[in-house]
C-alpha cells in the first residue's frame, strides 16, 4: 500500500493512453520549431552569402575566411587574385569571402 497514491487511482491512470491525433500534433509542433529555428535562418544566410559572392568585383576590399584582408585584383571564375599588400598577391576561392569592407578601409590601416 502506497502512502501517497491510492491503488485505484494509479491503476486508472495507467489504462489511459494519448490519442493518435495528439501524437501527430506533437510531431508537427517539433517539425515547425525545427523549421523556424534551424532550416529557415540557414537558408537565409546562404542566400545572402550567394548575393555577396555575386557582387564581388575588381577593386573590392574583402575579408576572407582565414581572417586576412585584401583588395581583389582579378576574378577568374570561382577564384580571385587578392593583393594583401604591395607585391603580395594570392589566389583564393570566391566562396571563402565572408565580408566586403567599405572603400578605403585598407588604405587607412
Amino acid at each position: 500500500m502506497s502512502l501517497f497514491i491510492s491503488t485505484a487511482h494509479a491503476a486508472e491512470g495507467a489504462a489511459q493512453q494519448p490519442s493518435m491525433i495528439a501524437n501527430f500534433g506533437m510531431i508537427a509542433v517539433f517539425i515547425a520549431i525545427f523549421y523556424f529555428l534551424i532550416w529557415r535562418p540557414q537558408s537565409k544566410r546562404a542566400k545572402e552569402h550567394r548575393a555577396l559572392i555575386e557582387s564581388l568585383g575588381v577593386g573590392s576590399e574583402v575579408v576572407f575566411a582565414g581572417g586576412l584582408m585584401g583588395r581583389i585584383k582579378k576574378i577568374e571564375g570561382d577564384y580571385a587574385a587578392v593583393e594583401l599588400s604591395r607585391g603580395v598577391e594570392i589566389k583564393i576561392q570566391r566562396s571563402s569571402v565572408i565580408s566586403v569592407l567599405p572603400e578605403g578601409t585598407l588604405d587607412s590601416l
